[in-house]
């Protein structure tokens, strides 16, 4: 990973051409989330929480395996109804030009997807130097991704102290084997029922009280690891199949060009 901030320097006459897939996520079994992304992710997602140091982080659960995305098929497809912000806006974060305290534009620049300026991709600054509309409103979504996520902090924090996150003891069966899920937290229902008024109040005024319902809703969609799996087999066959059906029209195609010989 090489993220650098855009510049007119680096980058005049580059273009930011758009993944064509999800498949630079496949690995990751967990996708961060912000409070703006609760709602949607609640009805496609199962949300949990991770431990980072000494504080939690929502996160999108897309796999109970470590180290594989249930919700991305063979070829790179997303297969769940709501893509988060954390992916949608890959691979670009915010950060800070040099000798500059200033919020600027960021781009991994071993993404792949930086490529020669060609009118069809995203130029990643225009003639004079200065960002493009594209690149004007990747940074506008990143930033406000950056207040949600400020908010959610603090939000967490408070569902955190009201000692409301707890483990969350789970199996799923995946490919015919029943796979636990570690590492993974989520809002006691229980102890946030039992919470005296002031502490209610708490996590209302915080906004937290909206990311505890909606955790809790979206533990239901632990059902479609399942079949995600089932998904990402038959997407793999249909796959495999036009593979072979391509290598046989090729063949005939190759066997109908070819000139019969008798000697």
């Amino acid at each position: 990973m090489n993220v650098v901030p855009i510049s007119a320097a680096r980058h005049t006459g580059k273009a930011w051409r758009r993944p064509s897939s999800f498949a630079f996520a496949s690995t990751e079994a967990v996708v961060p989330l912000v409070a703006a992304e609760f709602a949607r992710a609640a009805l496609a997602l199962p949300i949990g929480f991770v431990a980072q140091g000494s504080a939690y982080v929502p996160v999108a659960v897309t796999s109970p395996i470590a180290g594989r995305n249930l919700a991305i098929g063979p070829a790179g497809q997303w297969l769940a109804a709501y893509v988060p912000a954390a992916l949608r806006s890959y691979p670009f974060r915010l950060g800070q030009g040099p000798g500059d305290d200033q919020i600027t534009l960021c781009i991994d620049e071993d993404s792949g997807t930086i490529v020669a300026a060609d009118g069809v991709a995203d130029d990643l600054v225009d003639a004079e130097g200065k960002p493009t509309l594209a690149m004007k409103t990747m940074l506008a979504f990143l930033l406000t991704m950056e207040q949600s996520r400020r908010n959610t902090e603090h939000a967490v924090a408070a569902l955190a102290d009201a000692g409301l996150i707890q483990p969350w003891h789970f199996q799923v069966t995946i490919d015919g084997h029943a796979t636990p899920a570690a590492g993974i937290f989520r809002v006691d229902e229980a102890a946030l029922n039992a919470l005296d008024d002031t502490a209610f109040l708490v996590l209302r005024r915080s906004g937290a009280l909206a990311l505890a319902y909606l955790q809790l809703v979206s533990m239901n969609q632990i059902a479609l690891f399942d079949q995600w799996a089932f998904a990402q087999q038959q997407l793999a066959k249909a796959q495999q199949q036009q593979r072979q059906i391509t290598s046989l029209d090729e063949i005939f195609e190759r066997a109908a060009n070819e000139t019969l010989r008798f000697h």
